[in-house]
């Protein structure tokens, strides 16, 4: 919340903005600092605004520093309401200010770290109440924290790496698309018209050309609404359970970018294996996990049948062996972590293969991109430049 307040220091009248938790906490930090107050009124807030929404809004980055910042306090030896204490007073946000207000009210009220952040689940993941729950159990929170901070890291870091490769050829193709679209719709016309009035034969490429410019022009407003109809049925197909795993099969099956998708679950499921083995959840616990955070419906498909056949006995090598969709490396790095009792280490370990298999791959694809992109604008400035020189080329023949 944010307070107005007037206040007297020395000889000098002051007014400013502050945020607390209460009037009293602001009345507290004035005197603390010198100054007499008074007046302090609660600033209200338009809370169903565009900006306040926006400003609300907990990321991810959020997450990723909340949780090194908790985890570097309690390795100083501070206690969980301290460090949460002096979180609150550093924070900005609005909405991440509340969140942490809340868990430190739970905390304070009898319950544990684990219970409340489980009232968030949009923002914290069931691998990441399960660590901090098993670091309570343990006795060792801060350690734990410490390593899920590392995990949520380099998550941002391999996200940010592929955001960055996918940025430049998309701009590229909307920018084409809509440079073609004015080109056909709008300029065209104008000069396809030039055309009707010889008795020029035109060629098969003018004559599409002309098609689509008068398609465009007469019907440019259904385009769009049809674009825009096409995406939404799409979207909302894709929330569908068959649509999202018709989905992830086709994208899987994509030369270069199924391999990073595959390279991708694997990096994480892998990595949260490690993590919650090495904490010591049981094995069926850490699959289950892995299971609700892989996104992939494919692979959380797999992993859940592995999750069956290790209830029924068989290792976790060999159940993964009959899924027929992991990387031999895999299963048998997991029979030996399995044989040698150093499965969580073993993870570990092809979790980092797989990241820098994952960094060659997105590099292997931009490497690529950028002369398809290349071939594809000179196909279409190709297939323009030939309708509309063609005709002009035939009629200077005509006239003479």
């Amino acid at each position: 919340m944010y307070f107005k307040y007037k206040a007297l220091k020395g000889n000098k009248t002051v007014k400013r903005q502050i945020e607390a938790a209460s009037v009293t906490s602001v009345i507290g930090y004035l005197q603390q600092n010198g100054y007499f107050p008074i007046s302090v009124t609660l600033v209200k807030e338009k809370e169903d605004s565009l900006f306040s929404f926006i400003s609300s809004k907990i990321s991810f980055n959020d997450i990723v520093d909340f949780t090194r910042q908790i985890a570097i306090m309690l390795n100083a030896g501070l206690t969980i309401i301290n460090a949460l204490e002096i979180l609150k007073k550093q924070l900005v946000k609005r909405g991440l200010r509340k969140m942490v207000d809340d868990i430190d009210a739970t905390i304070k009220a009898g319950g544990s770290f684990s219970s409340a952040l489980r009232k968030y689940p949009s923002n914290f993941s069931g691998l990441y109440i399960a660590l901090v729950k098993s670091g309570e159990a343990s006795g060792k929170l801060g350690e734990i924290l410490l390593r899920l901070a590392d995990n949520l890291e380099k998550e941002r870091e391999f996200k940010s790496k592929l955001k960055g490769a996918l940025i430049y050829p998309a701009v590229i193709l909307v920018g084409m698309f809509v440079v073609m679209f004015i080109m056909i719709t709008f300029v065209m016309p104008k000069l396809l018209n030039l055309y009707k009035d010889f008795n020029v034969q035109l060629p098969i490429t003018t004559q599409i050309l002309i098609a689509i410019s008068s398609f465009s022009v007469r019907f440019w407003p259904l385009i769009f609404i049809g674009v825009f109809a096409l995406v939404y049925f799409i979207k909302k197909y894709l929330k569908t359970k068959a649509g999202k795993y018709k989905f992830d099969q086709l994208t899987l099956k994509l030369p270069v970018i199924g391999r990073i998708i595959s390279i991708s679950a694997l990096v994480d499921s892998t990595r949260t294996l490690s993590i919650l083995i090495g904490a010591g959840v049981s094995i069926l616990e850490a699959l289950s996990i892995v299971v609700e955070t892989t996104e992939n419906l494919i692979y959380q498909k797999a992993f859940a049948n592995v999750s069956r056949q290790i209830e029924k006995g068989q290792s976790l090598g060999t159940s993964l062996d009959q899924e027929g969709i992991f990387p031999p490396i895999l299963v048998q790095m997991s029979l030996v972590g399995e044989q040698t009792g150093n499965l969580n280490d073993t993870l570990l370990r092809l979790s980092k293969y797989f990241e820098m298999e994952s960094e060659i791959s997105i590099k292997t694809m931009t490497t690529l991109i950028e002369p398809v992109i290349l071939v594809v604008l000179g196909f279409g400035v190709g297939f323009l430049v030939l309708s509309v020189i063609t005709p002009i080329y035939n009629l200077t023949n005509s006239f003479k």
